[in-house]
């Protein structure tokens, strides 16, 4: 298949007098004709690679050959080191299976040029199309073996080890970690075909990056998935590493996506083998949502350093929304006035009550940090001096946190501008 479409993309090479590069529709090299100068270090570095960068592919996501019907020109990059060029989208029955790439940097393909190629692209569309077809076959074996991989089962996690071991999608068996994949949506926003793309897009380049048979992945409804082997012996160094380039990548794939306002990555612990990984994506997944929720936390969110969001995160939605931890406290919860006293009251909390911490911290004079803590305990019934009411007055807290009921930072207007007058 791929010898079928060499010859045609050193056919159409040879016609237009230039080099030419194919891709497919998530933009994974799949052949090119014999490269020649002007090339610049976009498209070097997609043939090393066999995969664009998800930030230039947000590039030509935003000029429009996603949509494009005909050949469009694309303008140079300098901020990406990409010189301009003529894309044709490859298409067959109207479904969009890939492009056709020409360099022209001084705009010197003509429409005569470019039209004297385009008759060429029926052929390789239905080449492309077998291509493409064959490759989702093996993508949905894979699929399939991580859906396995990832059931409640034990017999069925053991079954898609196995399965992905035999293909040889993963070299063997060993430590492994999952990480999560998720986009924050805008309010009103929708998790659309350009959105899922780009989530699918940081995966493949993730395991580009990696190398062969380094790592695993799937698209979900709302997340995606990336199971990585681990290979050096200090794994914890070795998963961050991974983590920071798949955040790069996908901070790059969503940027000028019009319906997403950010992403997440979440990395569960290292577990032995390949059957033990549904545990470490459990943890991904709940990192992401506690990631999504406090911006505090960051763009990753690994399952060892959550502390008590590690708890708190395997509530169920009802069980978290219902949760009245502490019912003085929710007097104050419930008037954004109190913002102020209760970031007072968390910073004493996680600061081990340590005053001079505190008013350090919040660069609060001492008397006004007393003030403020005296008015929580009126206005709370409580006692800071009784170690249970502490408890409960921090894990309330958080969970307010975790649901967005308590979300610091909000504009209060200084209403207690006045008590720190004592």
């Amino acid at each position: 298949m791929v010898s079928e479409l060499q010859a045609i993309v050193d056919s159409i090479a040879t016609r237009a007098g230039r080099a030419a590069l194919i891709e497919d529709r998530l933009q994974r090299v799949v052949v090119y004709s014999e490269q020649i100068e002007p090339m610049d270090e976009v498209r070097r570095l997609s043939i090393l690679r066999r995969q664009t960068t998800a930030e230039v592919i947000a590039f030509f996501r935003e000029v429009g050959v996603q949509q494009a019907t005909g050949a469009i020109r694309t303008p140079a990059c300098p901020r990406l080191d990409m010189l301009s060029r003529v894309c044709i989208p490859i298409r067959h029955g109207g479904l969009l299976l890939g492009f056709l790439w020409f360099l022209d940097p001084d705009e010197s393909m003509t429409d005569d040029e470019i039209a004297n190629v385009s008759p060429t692209t029926t052929d390789l569309a239905l080449a492309l199309y077998r291509e493409n077809l064959s490759s989702e076959i093996a993508s949905q074996h894979e699929t399939e073996a991580i859906r396995l991989l990832l059931a409640d089962e034990p017999d069925a996690r053991q079954h898609g080890a196995l399965a992905l071991l035999d293909e040889g999608a993963l070299a063997d068996d060993g430590p492994v970690v999952a990480m999560a994949a998720k986009l924050s949506l805008r309010p009103g926003g929708r998790l659309d075909k350009p959105a899922r793309m780009a989530v699918e897009q940081t995966l493949l380049e993730s395991r580009r990056w990696m190398g062969l048979r380094r790592a695993v992945h799937m698209s979900r409804y709302d997340h995606g998935v990336l199971l990585v082997r681990c290979k050096r012996r200090r794994t914890c160094i070795e998963v961050r590493d991974i983590a920071a380039h798949l955040n790069a990548s996908l901070q790059g794939a969503v940027r000028g996506l019009p319906s997403v306002s950010g992403a997440v990555v979440g990395v569960g612990q290292v577990r032995s083998r390949l059957a033990e990984v549904r545990e470490s994506y459990d943890e991904a997944a709940l990192a992401t949502r506690v990631a999504l929720q406090l911006p505090a936390v960051g763009p990753i969110a690994r399952w060892s350093k959550l502390g008590i969001y590690r708890v708190l995160s395997q509530l169920t939605s009802g069980d978290i929304g219902g949760a009245s931890i502490h019912p003085g406290l929710e007097k104050l919860l419930d008037n954004p006035l109190h913002l102020p006293l209760l970031g007072t009251l968390e910073t004493y909390l996680d600061l081990a009550c340590s005053a001079g911490a505190t008013a350090q911290q919040l660069n609060l004079h001492r008397t006004s940090l007393y003030y403020r803590l005296q008015r929580v305990e009126e206005l709370a019934d409580t006692s800071l001096k009784d170690g249970t009411e502490r408890l409960s007055l921090h894990l309330a807290l958080k969970v307010a946190r975790l649901t967005g009921r308590y979300q610091p930072g909000a504009d209060t207007g200084g209403v207690v501008e006045h008590a720190n007058a004592g």
